[in-house]
């Protein structure tokens, strides 16, 4: 029997354990860097699969290893993150969170299973390829500083180092047994931007005698709108968005401070740099020139993710080969992020969406919603695509 033939009758074997393991991890979800017992359940499974590991690496990472034949000839490294989100589910489901005001909205469980999955069939099939995978179970992808950038800095890319490595994403709104890939820059840098503007509260009635804070900020809030229609080069795609906006007075009371929440996102770090100052000179201005202060703190976060042209082009084709053509789909831009973008930026790297959309099922939500939800039977795709990737990665020919 072929080997890619090998792997899917094994994947298809394995889905009723797919399932159960996902459900597992859906019903018990954690917030970043607290995953203990995500963790905790990812290094019983290791053991149960026979796959050597060590953990604590950033609190709650672990990283497995499965050597091959000629183990020291070369290493590629699989990721998937742990954490959930802050999301009350409302789904009405058997599997629902277990976890008041916590879900996994972003489709990690399905990471976790997926590449379980993989270092299943993996180590069941280490005779059949050279050199070794790594694994690695990555906390914390949700909040900053975010968990690859403090395994990074811990050696996970080390002892021993990979020479390419691939992350997987569900993608609602691609259909279960597809899945994407765009080489290249695909997803955007993000930065965390607050402002605290501040003037002098008083009675609504007497707004002579105060330094209205709110209409400061509300100035500035509109105005910062420009850095990106009337000043970011347009073949860079760029986004500066605010999400809150919080003035605690009353219909007759000003505040005296008022604070606003954005982000920013872009693909060129030179651009980057000039928003920030763009922001900081452009608030700072307009409360002065108002008669206000306004602080400025931007939280500098994400790299843009990009993926190498050779190992995309490479997996691109792994994955017609193991899904036939017609369901490997070329992606857009996306000015979302992702904390895989610290490993793309040091290891040549692929970072491919997996489908798990299913109208017939009411399954069309979108991530980071409480209703998000996944076509089970992608699990299997899931975990078998990635077991190909890396015996291919290895052995190309």
């Amino acid at each position: 029997m072929k080997l890619i033939d090998l792997i899917k009758q094994k994947a298809s074997a394995l889905q009723p354990e797919l399932i159960a393991i996902r459900r597992h991890l859906h019903m018990n979800p954690e917030l970043s860097m607290q995953e203990m017992e995500t963790s905790a359940f990812i290094q019983s499974k290791l053991t149960e699969f026979g796959i050597p590991f060590t953990s604590g690496i950033a609190v709650h990472g672990i990283v497995g290893l499965i050597k091959g034949k000629n183990p020291d000839s070369q290493t590629i490294a699989l990721r998937a993150d742990m954490d959930a989100l802050p999301i009350v589910e409302k789904n009405q489901v058997d599997y629902c969170s277990q976890n008041p005001g916590v879900m996994h909205a972003c489709g990690h469980d399905v990471h976790m299973t997926s590449l379980l999955g993989a270092a299943k069939i993996l180590n069941e099939l280490k005779d059949h390829f050279e050199g070794t995978i790594k694994l690695i179970f990555q906390p914390s992808e949700e909040r900053f500083p975010g968990g690859a950038s403090m395994m990074i800095k811990e050696g996970v890319l080390e002892n021993p180092a990979p020479q390419k490595m691939f992350g997987q994403h569900v993608l609602p709104t691609l259909e279960a047994g597809k899945v994407g890939m765009k080489p290249g820059k695909y997803m955007a840098s993000t930065d965390e931007v607050y402002l605290t503007v501040k003037g002098k509260g008083g009675h609504g009635a007497t707004p002579e005698l105060n330094v209205d804070p709110v209409l400061i900020a509300a100035h500035i809030l509109v105005a910062l709108q420009q850095i990106v229609s009337r000043n970011a080069p347009p073949q860079l795609p760029a986004v500066l968005s605010f999400g809150r906006f919080i003035a605690e007075g009353r219909t007759n009371i000003i505040p005296n401070e008022v604070k606003l929440d954005g982000t920013l996102r872009t693909f060129d770090e030179k651009w980057r740099a000039e928003a920030h100052e763009k922001i900081t000179q452009m608030a700072t201005s307009i409360a002065e020139g108002m008669g206000g202060k306004c602080e400025v703190f931007i939280d500098k976060g994400y790299p843009f993710l990009v993926n190498d042209d050779v190992v995309t082009a490479e997996a691109r084709q792994f994955a017609v080969e193991y899904v036939g053509e017609d369901n490997v789909v070329d992606l857009d831009l996306r000015m979302t992020a992702e904390d895989f973008a610290y490993f793309s930026q040091q290891v040549p790297s692929c970072f491919y969406r997996l489908g798990i959309r299913n109208e017939n099922l009411g399954i069309i939500h979108n991530l980071h919603t409480d209703q998000f939800d996944v076509d089970e039977t992608s699990l299997e795709t899931g975990a078998g695509l990635m077991a190909w990737m890396a015996v291919r990665a290895l052995n190309p020919s």
